[in-house]
């Protein structure tokens, strides 16, 4: 979970980064800017979770369609969370906060079990098979 949260960190660094450098240092628009830093961060979260959080050695191109249906989840969840506090005559700020720390705990499940799970034909990861072919014990995290 830490190494989860610290690549997490680091990639709202780069997306911010990233925005301040090309909207105010370059002069790029906002609705410019805005997607090219956040898709950077994400495709820099994607394949830093996957080696460094997860070691996954599952196949990358169908982890990431895995992914990006999470991020698209994720984005409507966001928004429909943020509206909704704000219908409530709240901030919008706290809605953005209880969507970050919602879509961090769902996140970092869906990563590690759906995701990036992990390939149980590895070396070193073999699972006991009981009579009826069910895993007789699962494999450690």
């Amino acid at each position: 979970m830490v190494k989860f949260l610290v690549v997490g960190v680091a990639s709202f660094t780069i997306d911010l980064g990233l925005l301040a450098l090309l909207h105010e240092g370059f002069g790029v628009g906002l609705w410019i800017a805005t997607p090219i830093a956040f898709l950077t961060s994400l495709v820099f979260n994607f394949f830093v979770q996957r080696k460094f959080t997860f070691q996954s050695g599952t196949r990358a191109h169908v982890s990431f369609v895995k992914y990006g249906a999470l991020v698209a989840f994720n984005v409507v969840a966001t928004d429909v969370i943020v509206n909704v506090v704000a219908g409530a005559g709240q901030s919008y700020a706290i809605g953005k906060v209880i969507a970050t720390v919602a879509t961090t705990g769902w996140n970092f499940l869906l990563y590690k079990h759906w995701i990036f799970r992990p390939d149980a034909s590895k070396p070193g990861e073999s699972i006991d098979l009981v009579e009826d072919g069910s895993p007789a014990s699962s494999p450690k995290d």
